[in-house]
């Protein structure tokens, strides 16, 4: 049930590149800025429902932040983090213990896995001091 590798375009080839230059994940504004100084400006509009193909495709992931915001990465970059809910301050986490979890084989064999995504969510020692004080 394995697919090919999917045919993209020039325009999301341009996204994925442009988030494979960064070490983090970028928001569509960001990767829409960052574009709109080079030679491949795209609009905003084009950048975001790119975006989403690419998600579809299983080459990005996205990671919605309490604020709204939604930040992409490569696949690739499997990274996890810990989120305030009050102020939205991202701690990057350690490793993936989602790396030794095995989904059951009834499920496997009827989807193919793209990518996962895991997020703690709480609040940080300024938030939570503030909450108590």
């Amino acid at each position: 049930m394995s697919r090919g590798k999917p045919e993209i375009t020039k325009r999301q080839k341009q996204l994925l590149d442009e988030l494979n230059k960064c070490a983090d994940e970028l928001s569509g504004q960001e990767l829409y800025r960052s574009l709109h100084a080079s030679q491949f400006a795209m609009g905003l509009t084009t950048v975001y429902r790119n975006l989403q193909v690419l998600v579809k495709h299983g080459l990005v992931r996205s990671r919605h932040l309490p604020t709204g915001e939604v930040l992409y990465a490569p696949v690739e970059r499997d990274i996890h983090h810990l989120t305030c809910v009050s102020c939205g301050e991202t701690t990057r986490l350690e490793g993936c213990p989602v790396k030794t979890m095995n989904p059951p084989k009834t499920i496997s064999n009827k989807f193919e896995l793209l990518f996962h995504t895991l997020e703690y969510f709480g609040l940080c020692r300024d938030c939570s001091e503030s909450i108590n004080a």
